[in-house]
């Protein structure tokens, strides 16, 4: 069993910060979430998407930021549990928490801190009719590990980013990629669509537009997809593994069945202190959470996890006194043994 102090559900831009906020404190993270790696939205759906209202960066790309608060984190050196969703939380005589994923990892911890975003993320999957007799049998919604499709043929299907971008890393791994949408243009970055571009030009992609994976082909495994392609017949293209990419819907999920107070599918929490729900111990922070004048904002997440942080550390130390420190004065000390601190004043007499 994992244990900690904070266990945090989703790991996104305000789970990463909690991280780094917990650590002032000497409080010990872990995190969970869903997707394959961390970032929330800002890695899975739209990395190269421009952020403009994050405090002291004019602009920055969705993914960029969320590689700085992984390294702003790692010195208080949080675990990850990822690919798996949380799915039940039993309360302990003493106060702490159980939460169990789906796929039965258990986490023990004094403070739940549910920074989900908007909930845990459910693939969209395309209407086609026997697409289910075929996942984990070479229909994939999101790719885990890129070399699992070496040397295989890939059909992916989407048009945004996500589509664009594995098309493209995984012309360097497959032995064959082709890249289906439904309309000629795409919604994707463009210098994503400038390097698809080029990579059909040079024979190492196919892009089909616009056109529609409609059947699916094989038996015990993806054989083939049928398409249909505007003003042409149906044709077959033989493949190993077909990964429609249509983003990820999200949904409060298991969540939502904890007991805690939910309104138009987000969490209540009492803003007025610390964020807290109607079960103490469990906090909610970030979009995932509901208060009157909320704003779903990044840095809104930031302050609510801050503040989350310092109600947790009385929580679990109710007789300590914490005394607030700027890390400009009293520097960082990682878990890892690194210091940060500011150029110590010298002071000499002039002579």
């Amino acid at each position: 069993m994992i244990t900690t102090d904070i266990l945090i559900i989703g790991a996104g831009p305000t789970g990463l910060f909690t991280v780094f906020e917990a650590g002032l404190l000497k409080l010990k993270c872990h995190l969970i979430d869903a997707l394959p790696q961390p970032g929330g939205q800002c890695s899975e759906i739209y990395p190269k998407k421009p952020i403009y209202d994050i405090p002291a960066y004019p602009e920055i790309l969705a993914g960029d930021l969320t590689h700085k608060l992984i390294e702003q984190s790692k010195q208080f050196e949080p675990g990850f549990t990822l690919g798996e969703r949380a799915q039940t939380i039993d309360k302990q005589d003493d106060g702490t928490f159980i939460v169990t994923t789906n796929k039965g990892t258990k986490h023990h911890a004094k403070i739940v801190a549910i920074a989900g975003g908007l909930g845990s993320f459910e693939p969209r999957k395309p209407l086609i009719p026997n697409i289910a007799d075929f996942e984990d049998k070479g229909v994939e919604y999101i790719i885990k590990e890129p070399e699992f499709y070496r040397d295989k043929k890939v059909v992916i299907s989407g048009g945004g980013d996500s589509a664009l971008d594995w098309a493209i890393f995984l012309s360097n791994i497959a032995s064959e990629v082709t890249l289906i949408h439904r309309r000629n243009e795409f919604r994707g970055a463009l210098d994503s669509v400038e390097k698809a571009q080029e990579l059909k030009n040079l024979g190492k992609i196919n892009i089909i537009t616009p056109a529609e994976v409609k059947g699916i082909l094989g038996t015990d495994k993806v054989t083939g997809v049928a398409v249909e392609k505007k003003g042409e017949d149906a044709f077959i293209i033989d493949t190993d593994h077909f990964i429609p990419l249509f983003g990820l819907s999200p949904k409060l999920g298991p969540i939502g069945d904890w007991g805690l107070e939910i309104e138009k599918n987000a969490i209540k929490v009492n803003n007025a202190l610390d964020y807290q729900t109607n079960i103490p111990g469990i906090y909610a922070i970030g979009d995932v959470n509901t208060y009157p004048g909320k704003l779903k904002l990044i840095l809104c997440g930031f302050h609510e996890a801050t503040l989350m942080c310092q109600s947790a550390y009385k929580r679990i130390f109710p007789d300590k006194k914490y005394v607030m420190k700027y890390t400009t004065v009293g520097g960082v000390d990682g878990f890892d043994g690194t210091r940060k601190e500011a150029p110590k004043a010298v002071v000499k007499a002039i002579q």
